[in-house]
């Protein structure tokens, strides 16, 4: 069956600015063009329909059953295009890269390489915003950095770290003591735990060996970056994550006192939307941040 050809454009939008002023005279006004000219565009679409759009009242207009109908249609029809124009065409002064990010991954890995994406590509603008208070349903983003096991749906998600688990603390002093030099010190110190990451401290200790352990006590926190800057000013030991300890330790700011290192299938991930790759700088910035993406985390780091 053929498909019935669309109306003209400029006839639908007539009647989408129409329908929101309910005066042919102001929707003239927007349009920049005559009383006239709006209404004959008007008529011209309700002949096309073979239905009345508008009942013409003294003072204005009303919309009828069947217009009320059709103009939710409309305007997100034309709004959808206007959208997609801009995304596609439109200045990208005016149009940020909005990029969600978790936090620890924004100050330990992200932050510290980013002056690199905006010496190559000066003309993005970005838009970088903590996802730590985000709802999972909100769409206001080209990119969303989130730590988790890959296992979202309706979205596209690249990996972008491979994690060992490794305990940080203070190279001098954690609890008023020297750092442990043997996991089985441990229970002497004060443990930091991070909840909501299904590798922690007991899963590190199983896997290294040392079930004895007692990790009951310590305390708990709801971000990995509240438990790495208190490691770094001696409250206790975290437990890092190999992607972001890298410039901590080569600065001297933490120390890896032991030398096991526990692989974990948790990661950071860059989860977008389909739309984000209509936008040629969301493009750009996806090969940027996987172009940094390396298997060999440790390299640069000595125990």
């Amino acid at each position: 069956m053929a498909r019935k050809r669309l109306p003209p454009l400029n006839w639908l939008r007539a009647f989408e600015v129409s329908a929101k002023h309910l005066n042919f005279t102001q929707a003239s006004y927007e349009l920049s063009l005559t009383q006239a000219a709006v209404s004959h565009q008007v008529k011209g679409l309700e002949a096309y329909l073979g239905v009345l759009l508008f009942k013409r009242l003294p003072r204005g207009l009303e919309l009828t059953q069947e217009g009320k109908a059709y103009i939710p249609v409309v305007s997100q029809a034309i709004n959808k295009l206007i959208g997609a124009t801009d995304e596609l065409f439109g200045s990208n002064n005016s149009k940020p890269l909005i990029i969600k990010v978790n936090l620890v991954y924004f100050l330990n890995y992200l932050a510290p390489r980013l002056n690199d994406f905006i010496t190559q590509y000066p003309e993005i603008n970005l838009n970088i915003v903590s996802n730590i208070w985000s709802e999972d349903g909100e769409k206001d983003f080209h990119f969303d950095i989130r730590h988790g096991e890959g296992c979202w749906t309706d979205v596209y998600f690249d990996r972008i770290t491979w994690d060992k688990l490794l305990p940080v603390c203070h190279p001098i002093c954690v609890n008023g003591k020297e750092p442990p030099s043997s996991p089985n010190q441990l229970n002497n110190y004060q443990l930091l735990h991070v909840i909501g990451y299904r590798s922690g401290w007991q899963h590190w200790l199983d896997q290294s060996g040392f079930h004895h352990i007692d990790v009951s006590g310590g305390i708990r926190l709801d971000t990995l970056a509240s438990a790495m800057r208190l490691a770094e000013v001696g409250v206790g030991i975290a437990l890092g994550r190999s992607s972001l300890i890298h410039e901590a330790v080569k600065e001297g700011r933490l120390l890896i006192p032991f030398k096991q290192e526990i692989a974990t299938n948790e990661a950071f991930y860059l989860i977008s939307r389909p739309t984000t790759f209509e936008n040629p700088d969301a493009i750009t910035f996806r090969n940027w941040i996987l172009s940094q993406v390396t298997n060999s985390d440790l390299k640069d780091l000595q125990c």
